[in-house]
């Protein structure tokens, strides 16, 4: 399985950008997708999944209600649209891919197989 992240860049705060995960195979359409995000310095930390089965949701609280995840299962795609975009969400943005990850375990990176190579965002103040 490869996935491949995409639509990082320069942003302006309050601005947004919609990052963009490619999958091969029949990767989404069978697996709970997430976006993880690691700033210079600091852990990996979640921000956001969906699972295959249902397409429940889970969000990090910092970018609750200004992030949200969907996915595409004809294109084989998962999307992260970021809106109100803030200094602190400055980071290199990593979708990842995991089987059938109960509720509870969508938060932790040990949950998911595959991950793509990362994309960067940068918002400016």
């Amino acid at each position: 399985v490869q996935l491949q992240a995409s639509g990082g860049g320069l942003v302006q705060a309050g601005g947004s950008l919609r990052l963009s995960c490619a999958a091969s195979l029949r990767t989404v359409s069978t697996s709970t997708m997430a976006w993880f995000r690691q700033a210079p310095g600091k852990e990996r930390e979640f921000v956001a999944a969906i699972r295959w089965r249902g397409g429940s949701t889970s969000f990090a609280d910092s970018v609750k209600g200004r992030f949200t995840i969907s996915r595409d299962n004809a294109k084989n795609g998962v999307y992260l649209q970021m809106n109100s975009l803030k200094p602190e969400d400055t980071a290199v943005y990593y979708c990842a891919a995991g089987g059938d990850v109960i509720l509870t375990a969508m938060r932790a990176p040990s949950s998911y197989t595959y991950w793509g190579q990362g994309t960067l965002v940068t918002v400016s103040s």
